[in-house]
């Protein structure tokens, strides 16, 4: 099942992105701050201001739309949620203890406030969200980003987990190490076009322009994330 993706953004005169994607299983989308790779994703999901004109063609086995076929977790769970209801109120499904309890929190965080919950916890009640609406595609914006390393494993771990159910990936961030410990493909971003593709094992061992080998070598801070 293979979702192709045609996009332009351009900002007046200026184009800020201008790229390609083909997504199988799992597509990392890798670059350093700037390189036009959240722009990306919320592109897809039409959640980039009016003035900025967005050019795209998707071809999928399913429509692209956020809330039904596609979910998307961003990098600050608090942004999403809101801070003054309980977890339990977040859910549009009934059945939300069934999805926190696919995430290992449980039940119990649904008496909680946001405030209530640490970093890790959050990011697994907005997997749990994600999860309720059944997706088909999971759009992930940098969501180990704000983690400590205990908690980047175990929602890594999580995602691996939700891969294997059957949800497609496509995961943003500038942290080669979570990137390659997720998804089998890797796309390389800079200034907004793609530089280097291929699968996430050799772009580690072989990395061909000099960006990607930067990125491999400030990424591997924590070498156990390694598939």
């Amino acid at each position: 099942m293979s979702v192709k993706i045609k996009l332009k953004v351009s900002l007046g005169e200026k184009t800020l992105i201008d790229i390609a994607l083909s997504l199988e299983s799992s597509l990392g989308l890798v670059g350093r701050s700037g390189s036009g790779k959240s722009l990306t994703l919320k592109a897809l999901i039409d959640m980039l201001p009016r003035t900025m004109s967005v050019e795209k063609t998707i071809d999928a086995p399913y429509a692209i739309e956020r809330g039904k076929s596609v979910a998307f977790i961003p990098q600050n769970p608090f942004t999403a949620l809101s801070p003054m209801s309980k977890i339990k109120a977040q859910f549009r499904d009934k059945n939300a203890a069934e999805y926190l309890d696919k995430t290992g929190l449980g039940e119990w965080a649904l008496e909680r406030f946001p405030a209530e919950l640490s970093g890790g916890q959050l990011q697994r009640v907005i997997c749990a969200i994600a999860l309720a609406s059944q997706p088909r595609l999971l759009l992930l914006d940098e969501p180990t980003t704000a983690l400590d390393y205990k908690s980047k494993g175990e929602i890594i771990d999580l995602l691996n987990k939700i891969k294997r159910e059957g949800a497609q990936i496509l995961f943003v961030s500038h942290d080669f190490s979570s990137v390659a410990a997720i998804c089998d493909k890797i796309a390389v971003i800079d200034r907004g076009e793609i530089i280097e593709t291929g699968l996430a094992n050799e772009l580690l061992r072989a990395p061909k322009s000099e960006e990607t080998k930067k990125l491999v070598e400030s990424g591997f801070e924590n070498r156990e994330f390694r598939k």
